[in-house]
């Protein structure tokens, strides 16, 4: 590690399984490099989506989309740390284009870590457009973590003995 190469790793979070991944690596990671965790969370105002004759009310206003993404993002660090994280974690919730907040927050920090799912085709490890655009424009290394989903435990097939022949 270079000096001054950075003191943070930088966790795009977005309550998937996959950004839960990201988030328990940065966080051994940053156990064994004494370094701190930041899980940051973007995102973006409601509204492009709905019709514009929308009643009002259909719309949820810009202070409950904020709480909600500080909800997602406390509920992710509260899965992975416990409920009392102590200073484990720094949480950072903005609003704006995921792939800017996590490219503007990983500036100057050591990694950015972003999970990733498994791809429809042959298993391959998917990467959303977040992440492609993270990795075409970092400035720091990024780290993809694989999300793979628990296989149900393989039940035991019990065998009876084969039969055994009669004497003729």
């Amino acid at each position: 590690m270079e000096e001054g190469a950075g003191n943070s790793i930088v966790v795009g979070v977005d309550g998937s399984q996959a950004s839960l991944a990201a988030l328990r690596w940065a966080a051994a990671q940053a156990r064994s490099t004494h370094v701190e965790v930041v899980a940051v969370h973007a995102w973006e105002r409601a509204g492009a989506g709905f019709a514009p004759y929308a009643p009002a009310p259909v719309l949820p206003t810009t202070a409950e989309q904020r709480a909600e993404a500080a909800l997602v993002l406390a509920g992710a660090v509260r899965t992975v740390f416990g409920p009392d994280p102590g200073g484990a974690v720094r949480q950072v919730v903005l609003e704006g284009p995921p792939a800017r907040v996590l490219l503007e927050q990983a500036s100057g920090a050591l990694l950015l870590a972003l999970g990733r799912g498994i791809g429809v085709q042959r298993d391959l490890p998917a990467l959303g457009a977040v992440g492609r655009a993270c990795v075409r424009a970092a400035a720091v290394p990024v780290v993809t973590v694989p999300y793979t989903p628990p296989t149900a435990p393989l039940k035991s097939v019990r065998t009876s003995p084969a039969p055994r022949r009669r004497a003729a």
